[in-house]
């Protein structure tokens, strides 16, 4: 079949693609549609067309999927934040639990029975909304020249207006609305990347749900912002507010963050706690952003741990140490190691904070750090844990893991397909799936953590 760019169909959405998209066939040949939903009939427009394939946009809803749903968020489909926003909660998570099998079957080489044997259901939210402790918002300028705020629209970098994000905390609105204010009323450019001039690029908003405390942290293209003290004092007024800082980025760069960290008012960190353990964290710390689901999370990683108290545990790409500390709660010792020596400061401050003196933490790449323990000081393991980025381990890092012959090894991913090659390996090697789980971290969007325990078939290490 012929199928060009700026064609018009009718068609029935029979499958979920991998990013939430919905999936619908003509003649054999295979549409992508964002926004809709499995069990919808659309009306849809051909935006780019290949030999077997095509990617359409969604023009009409002519029959709704008894899964659609009114979404909250007047700028769902322009922002392209919140991909699975019209579909059902529940068949949102049906979704991401197939999604992380489908890998593990196709991308891992595992028999599907086994792994729906050794399958447990994915963990929801009771309220899948509001659920963000950070959020990092661009500022620029609408086409009358007023300064704006908000998320950039999926694939560009144009500014979609929008305070109240679905997914953030309440305080968002008022904060942003404060600093807009501000900038108008001091006349405070916001940051072009097309000439690279501007001074306010970002704003950095996270809230400990715990502590109940808030950070404001500005990025700026230059050192310091008119009338700063005005602005941090209108912000101090929000309940909560602990800590009003300015980041300094002048690079022509992508990257939302500099280095350097100046306060305004109160504290450089906020505390926010995962259970019994506290954690001070900085602008420039990584933390998880779901703090709800990062408990239940955590606490089935120790779980799959099986910590006794006699165990050494490894944990790789560790960053401010939650999980570390997290484990370090059960087992004999813990060594965390990450790459960001900021974060490794963050993790002996924050188990010093804990009165925890069963973990160490070294700063370097994990496939460095964890081969010259072992081979050159001998530091073996009972348990690995392992959160890496979404890029997956590095291959290095997998080797040493097998050579040191763990009884067990639990992967906390975010992103299943580099899991599941990552898990080939480890199955090649001598592992087998004990016990996976998905974990809904992103509810309304196409992203899934997961978590899942590999067994020493009874190898030792070399």
């Amino acid at each position: 079949m012929d199928i060009k760019k700026n064609d018009i169909f009718t068609v029935q959405i029979t499958d979920t693609g991998t990013e939430g998209e919905g999936i619908g066939k003509i003649a054999g040949f295979t549409l992508f549609v964002k926004d809709a939903v499995i069990g919808d009939t659309v009306q849809v427009k051909v935006m780019k067309a290949k030999k077997n394939y095509a990617y359409a946009k969604l023009e009409k809803v002519l029959v709704p999927s008894p899964f659609r749903v009114e979404p909250p968020c007047a700028f769902h489909r322009q922002c392209g934040g919140c991909q699975l926003q019209s579909l059902s909660y529940e068949k949102q998570l049906e979704f991401k639990q197939n999604k992380i099998r489908n890998n593990l079957v196709r991308i891992g080489g595992f028999e599907p029975e086994k792994i729906d044997a050794c399958m447990e259901p994915i963990i929801g939210m009771e309220d899948p909304w509001h659920y963000r402790n950070k959020a990092q918002f661009p500022f620029g300028y609408d086409k009358e020249g007023n300064v704006v705020t908000g998320f950039y629209a999926g694939r560009t970098h144009t500014i979609i207006p929008n305070t109240d994000c679905a997914l953030g905390v309440k305080e968002n609105k008022e904060i942003l609305e404060i600093i807009l204010a501000y900038m108008k009323k001091y006349a405070v450019s916001a940051y072009e990347e097309t000439t690279g001039k501007g001074l306010v690029r970002h704003v950095l908003i996270r809230k400990g749900f715990a502590s109940g405390q808030i950070m404001v942290c500005l990025i700026l293209n230059g050192k310091k912002l008119p009338e700063e003290q005005w602005l941090a004092e209108e912000l101090w007024k929000i309940p909560g507010m602990t800590s009003v800082s300015v980041n300094v980025n002048t690079e022509r760069t992508n990257v939302i963050m500099g280095k350097k960290v100046r306060v305004l008012k109160g504290e450089e960190k906020i505390e926010d706690a995962i259970g019994d353990v506290v954690f001070r964290i900085s602008p420039l710390s990584f933390y998880q952003v779901n703090p709800v689901q990062t408990r239940k999370l955590y606490g089935q990683a120790l779980e799959y741990a099986g910590l006794t108290g006699e165990e050494t545990v490894w944990d790789l790409y560790c960053g401010i140490g939650t999980i570390s500390l997290f484990l370090a709660q059960k087992a004999k010792k813990v060594y965390g190691v990450e790459i960001v020596p900021e974060a490794i400061a963050d993790a002996k401050e924050n188990a010093v904070r804990n009165g925890i003196t069963n973990a160490e933490f070294y700063v370097g790449k994990a496939e460095e750090v964890l081969p010259q323990m072992y081979e050159e000081e001998g530091v073996y393991a009972d348990v690995i844990v392992v959160d890496p980025p979404r890029k997956g381990c590095d291959e290095k890092c997998l080797e040493t893991m097998v050579r040191m012959r763990p009884e067990r090894i639990v992967y906390v991913s975010c992103d299943s397909a580099t899991l599941a090659r990552d898990l080939r390996y480890l199955g090649e090697m001598g592992y087998e799936i004990g016990k996976w789980r998905g974990c809904d971290m992103f509810p309304g969007t196409g992203h899934v953590e997961s978590v899942i325990m590999m067994r020493n078939c009874g190898l030792k290490g070399k």
